[in-house]
C-alpha cells in the first residue's frame, strides 16, 4: 500500500509540473509581442531569396527573445504594394523589406547605390553598405526624412546579367538596335547610353512580353532569371556585374523604441545573422545557377576585365545625367563613388 501510495504521489507531482510548464508556455504566448513583417516574393524559400531571410529571422528572434517577439510573415505583397507597406511601416509597428520601388518615392537618393558596374565582386558590394560613408549618410537621411529606419540591405539574387534572345554581348555595341525591357527609368537610361531602346515592363509580364516580341532582352540575377522561367524565350547570357540585387529591411520607429534594451538587441542582432546567413546561401548558388540555365540552353559569355571596363566607361555617364535630371545632389554620387574607389 506504501508503494502504491508513493506511485500515485509521483504521478501527481508529473501532473502538476506538466501543469505547471503548459501554463507557463500558454502564458509566454499570451504574453508575446507579434510583429508584423511585410515583403514581395513568394513565400519560398530556394525560389526568394528574401522569404529565406525572413524565415530565418523569424526563427531568430524567437530563440532570442525566448519567445517574447515573434514574427508574422505576410510575403506576396499581401499587406499591399510597394508603396502601401511603405506607408504602412512608417505609421504602424511593424518591419517591411522593401524594393527600390518601395524606396524611391520617399527617398530617391537610394537610386545612387545602384550606380552600374561599380562593383566587381560580392565582396565589393558588402563592403560598400557595411562600412561605407554614403550609405551611413543614407541611414541618418532616410531616418531624418521619414522617420524610418533602414536596417538592413538584403541580398536578394546576386549580381545582375544582361540577357537577349539575337545575340551574344560582348561589348556596348551590341547593343545597337536591341529592345530591351526595363524595370524603371534608370534602366531606361543606361539602355539608351548602349544605343539600345528601353520598355518598361512589369516583372509579371516579362515572360510573355519577351515571348511576344515586345522587348528582345532583360536584366536580372540567375536566380530571377531561372525564378521566371526566361531562359525559354533568352539565349543569350552576359555576366557583366550590372548592379546588385537587393532590398531594404525598414523598421517603424516606435517599434523600435517600444522594445526593452534586451529586446532590441535581440531583434538587431539577429538582423545581422539572417543577413549573414542570406549572403552565404546566395553566393553559394551563383555557380549552380549559371550551369542550369547552361543546361537549359543559354549561351553564358563571361566579359574580360577590359570588356568590364568598357561597359562601365559608357553606360556610368548616362546614369550620372540621368541623376541629375532626377534632381539627386552630387554629394550623394561623390559619396558612394569615393567608397568604391572611382573617380567620375
Amino acid at each position: 500500500m506504501t508503494i502504491i501510495k508513493k506511485v500515485f504521489g509521483a504521478t501527481s507531482v508529473f501532473k502538476s509540473l506538466a501543469l505547471g510548464a503548459a501554463l507557463s508556455t500558454l502564458s509566454l504566448a499570451v504574453n508575446a509581442q507579434t510583429i508584423n513583417l511585410s515583403y514581395n516574393g513568394a513565400p519560398d524559400a530556394n525560389k526568394n531569396a528574401v522569404h529565406l531571410f525572413a524565415e530565418n529571422l523569424k526563427t531568430l528572434v524567437s530563440e532570442k527573445t525566448q519567445g517574447e517577439l515573434e514574427l508574422k510573415l505576410y510575403p506576396n505583397s499581401m499587406l499591399g504594394n510597394e508603396e502601401q507597406r511603405m506607408e504602412q511601416v512608417l505609421n504602424i509597428p511593424s518591419l517591411n523589406i522593401a524594393s527600390f520601388g518601395g524606396i524611391s518615392p520617399l527617398f530617391p537618393e537610394i537610386f545612387v547605390s545602384a550606380i552600374p558596374f561599380m562593383f566587381s565582386d560580392f565582396d565589393k558590394a558588402r563592403e560598400f553598405f557595411d562600412k561605407g560613408d554614403y550609405w551611413k549618410a543614407v541611414e541618418k537621411d532616410f531616418y531624418a526624412r521619414t522617420g524610418g529606419h533602414l536596417l538592413a540591405v538584403v541580398e536578394e539574387g546576386g549580381l545582375l546579367a544582361f540577357t537577349n534572345n539575337k545575340k551574344p554581348i560582348k561589348s556596348p555595341k551590341d547593343f545597337d538596335g536591341l529592345r530591351f525591357r526595363a524595370m524603371d527609368k534608370s534602366q531606361v537610361a543606361l539602355y539608351n547610353a548602349f544605343g539600345a531602346s528601353g520598355t518598361p515592363i512589369p516583372w509579371t509580364d516579362v515572360y510573355m512580353g519577351l515571348k511576344m516580341g515586345v522587348a528582345d532582352g532583360q536584366m536580372n540575377p540567375p536566380m530571377y532569371i531561372i525564378l521566371g522561367s526566361l531562359y525559354e524565350v533568352q539565349k543569350y547570357l552576359t555576366l557583366a556585374n550590372i548592379q546588385y540585387s537587393d532590398q531594404f529591411l525598414v523598421g517603424n520607429d516606435e517599434l523600435l523604441n517600444s522594445l526593452s534594451a534586451s529586446e532590441k538587441a535581440a531583434l538587431l542582432e539577429a538582423v545581422k545573422e539572417a543577413n549573414d546567413m542570406n549572403r552565404k546561401s546566395v553566393e553559394s548558388k551563383v555557380n549552380e545557377r549559371i550551369a542550369y540555365l547552361e543546361e537549359k540552353g543559354m549561351q553564358v559569355y563571361r566579359p574580360t576585365a577590359a570588356e568590364l571596363e568598357e561597359f562601365r566607361q559608357v553606360g556610368q555617364p548616362s546614369y550620372f545625367q540621368w541623376l541629375k535630371d532626377e534632381g539627386i545632389d552630387q554629394k550623394w554620387v561623390d559619396l558612394a563613388l569615393k567608397d568604391v574607389g572611382f573617380n567620375q
